[in-house]
Formats: structure tokens, sequence, C-alpha cells
């Protein structure tokens, strides 16, 4: 095995554990205008635009079930939605190989835009109450403004992180 694979590896599941307990401890505890920052689906959908299709996927797998170990919810939901994030971020990746600068703030609003929605349905096909209306309309679109503001660094955090761990492209 070489040594960037294990070196990705171990990072990946650093900035996994980093950011579970951030967003859970931190972030989850300030409102700006009624709203939260989700970290979660931002990282998902980085790894994902960094790393490709198979380790966003695992990424956001791992991600999702340590943040519904940490809030004690229904396992599963968060990383069923968050390895569709993952997964759909490193297709774009491998498919488009896109290079703009305003990629990273696009996907991240489709990620958070996805997971907020992801939650709520599947939420709502378990038989649990989803306060539907204007108040998750409201959470919806907040969220997903405060995430896009907050996307580009978060992003480029992520990709100072794994920089030195990745392999050689070979395009």
């Amino acid at each position: 095995m070489n040594l960037n694979y294990r070196s990705l590896r171990w990072r990946l599941a650093l900035i996994c554990v980093v950011t579970v307990v951030f967003q859970v401890a931190a972030v989850s505890q300030v409102t700006i205008l009624g709203v939260n920052a989700d970290l979660v689906p931002l990282v998902a959908a980085s790894v994902g635009l960094i790393v490709g299709s198979l380790p966003g996927a695992i990424f956001g797998f791992a991600i999702g079930m340590l943040l519904d170990f940490a809030l004690v919810e229904t396992v599963g939901v968060a990383s069923l939605v968050l390895l569709t994030i993952g997964y759909a971020a490193g297709r774009l990746r491998e498919l488009r190989d896109p290079q703009g600068a305003i990629v990273p703030l696009l996907v991240g609003a489709a990620a958070t835009a996805a997971a907020q929605i992801g939650f709520s349905l599947l939420t709502l096909l378990l038989g649990e109450a989803v306060p539907l209306g204007w108040a998750l309309l409201w959470e919806l679109l907040g969220t997903v403004a405060f995430n896009a503001v907050i996307a580009i660094p978060v992003y480029l955090i992520v990709r100072r992180c794994l920089l030195a761990a990745l392999p050689e492209d070979p395009r």
C-alpha cells in the first residue's frame, strides 16, 4: 500500500471526527436570523469534489454515521443522505472536472439543499413529526444561503488538509 493512501485515510478520518465534534459542540449552538450553519454536507461535498466519488461516498457514510451517533438520532438517515452527497460531488469531479472558482459555492449550496430536503423526507417517511410549512421553508432557504456564504472557506480548508496526501492525478 502506498504511503499517500494511508496518509489520506488518516486525514479523512481526522476531518470526519473534527467536523462532527465542531458541528455538534460549537456551530449548532450559534444561530443567525434563526438558522444554523450545517458544516457536515459542505465537508462531505468538498471531500467528494477533491478525492472522487468512491472515497466521497465512503466519507459521507462515515461522517453521517458518526453524526447520527453523536446526536442520538435514527441511525442511517444522515448516512444515506451524506453518502449520496459525497458520491454526487465526486461524480461531478470525475465526469466534468470543474475548475471554476464558483464551483465549491454552487456544489455547497446544492449539497445543503439536498441534505435538508433528504433529512426532512426520510424523517417524514419514517413516521416522525416534521414541521411542514413556512418554518421548514425558512429554515431550508436560510441554511442554504448561510452555507453558500461559508462554502468556499470550508472547501479551501478541506483542500488544504488533504492536498499533501493526494496522489498524482494522471490527467
